[in-house]
């Protein structure tokens, strides 16, 4: 594991929180205990302290006589029943006693024998009573009473006992650390891999989507973006196929036509000349169509936006394809809503579009089929339609019809590139709108798309 991967980063920093919780909780706990023991200590020591001294008191009918500082010991008393010449209760030097009076009969600093204290010093104390009456009090001003073995052996086994629970915390942490940085790391080192297999070559690449929802969301992305590659990968190589078999066609026959004539087998007649000029003609609206199309791509697909009548569009469009629909034996009809408004748009490249329809549409209608065009207003949109009762386009088809040199019906097809359809679709969206297609084999298509009112 590098010291600059992800994987030991994390390690490092789930390592860091942890150990710092354990510790902190250790701290804490440590503190709590040590506060509450010293003070049950504290208390215990209190409590005895004022039972031996009302021993005393008792048997002394007064305080007089009570032990002075210079009689103290130094030290914590000895275990154990009391020596000759030791007073009956342990001598400890953190208790002033005074009498019921508040006078100190048993200073310690910042005290004084004799000294009268406030009530205010003596409400801060304990008070000692016998038999119900008061005759004393005891006031804490010393630090830790000295502990006895059995008290400092319970602190050295709790000691003990919070340092296991902090070593073993940290191992808990230090494996908890290593799951979670393998846990959320394995997802990405699938997706380099999955990167470096797509960078070889090897596109549509999938990885499981699992882990957190940040982890998952970039699998998705991923996943998306794969297949998506394959695709466009796909279709590139399709595209490439199909580009050169249009220009192979035309090519192979201005080539033999020219070498025959160049040879003499053939002699330049007008309607050799016509059939090279037709050739001619379909490479060079192949050559403007992937024109077309890479300015599209490119976002440079240029626009002369003008004022534009939707009823004037389709008349055009049936004058220009009137003589075709009539060689098909087609009804070519239009058909608008009364009071249309106009829109703003490129007629030319509205007419490619709707060119494209009208012609996919007569070849497709039967002779006596109908091919109707119309235009209508639909949520702040304008809603042209080309529709047909020919054939129809099989369901399988429908998805990719704008893909280019995607062809339903490729017998059907000759001496047309596949480009018309993925044209239309550059030219609609960017007008802003879209365009789409609703088909029933036996009963017909129809293409709409539609141009926003507004831009």
């Amino acid at each position: 594991m590098s010291a600059r991967s992800l994987s030991f980063k994390l390690l490092l920093a789930f390592l860091a929180v942890a150990v710092s919780v354990s510790l902190l909780g250790v701290g804490i706990t440590h503190y709590i205990t040590q506060r509450e023991f010293t003070q049950l200590v504290q208390s215990n020591a209190r409590s005895r302290f004022i039972e031996e001294a009302l021993t005393y008191y008792r048997q002394h009918g007064s305080w007089e006589g009570f032990p002075l500082p210079g009689e103290r010991s130094q030290s914590a008393p000895a275990p154990g029943p009391p020596r000759p010449g030791q007073p009956p209760f342990p001598v400890v030097f953190f208790f002033v006693l005074t009498d019921a009076e508040g006078r100190v009969v048993l200073p310690a600093q910042p005290y004084t024998l004799g000294e009268k204290l406030s009530a205010d010093i003596l409400a801060e104390g304990v008070p000692i009573e016998l038999d119900g009456e008061e005759i004393g009090f005891v006031l804490t001003v010393g630090g830790t009473p000295p502990y006895d073995p059995r008290e400092l052996h319970y602190l050295q086994r709790s000691n003990r006992a919070l340092l296991y629970a902090a070593i073993g915390s940290m191992a808990v942490a230090l494996g908890l650390s290593l799951w979670f940085s393998r846990r959320l790391t394995r997802p990405l080192h699938e997706l380099t891999a999955a990167i470096h297999a797509a960078a070889r070559g090897e596109l549509g690449q999938q990885v499981a989507v699992q882990g957190d929802e940040e982890i998952e969301a970039l699998a998705r992305a991923f996943n998306q973006m794969s297949h998506d590659l394959a695709q466009m990968s796909a279709q590139r190589r399709r595209m490439t196929a199909d580009i050169a078999h249009d220009l192979r066609t035309p090519l192979t026959v201005l080539s033999g036509y020219l070498e025959s004539m160049e040879e003499g087998i053939l002699a330049p007649t007008p309607e050799r000349l016509a059939t090279l000029r037709q050739e001619v003609g379909r490479l060079q609206r192949l050559v403007e169509d992937l024109r077309t199309l890479s300015l599209a791509d490119a976002g440079a697909l240029s626009l002369n936006l003008v004022s534009v009548s939707p009823a004037g569009l389709l008349k055009q469009v049936q004058d220009s394809y009137r003589h075709a629909a009539e060689l098909a034996g087609v009804n070519l009809g239009i058909q608008t809503e009364a009071a249309l408004p106009e829109i703003k748009a490129d007629p030319d490249r509205l007419l490619q579009v709707l060119g494209n329809l009208v012609d996919n549409a007569l070849r497709h209608t039967p002779e006596g089929g109908r091919v109707l065009c119309s235009a209508s207003l639909q949520d702040g949109e304008l809603i042209f339609a080309v529709a047909d009762n020919g054939a129809g386009i099989p369901a399988a088809d429908l998805p990719h019809l704008f893909e280019r040199f995607y062809r339903a019906d490729r017998s059907r097809s000759q001496g047309q590139s596949g480009l018309g359809l993925a044209i239309a679709r550059s030219i609609v969206e960017a007008h802003g709108g879209r365009i789409w297609v609703e088909s029933t084999e036996g009963k017909g298509s129809v293409f709409r798309f539609s141009i926003p009112l507004k831009r």
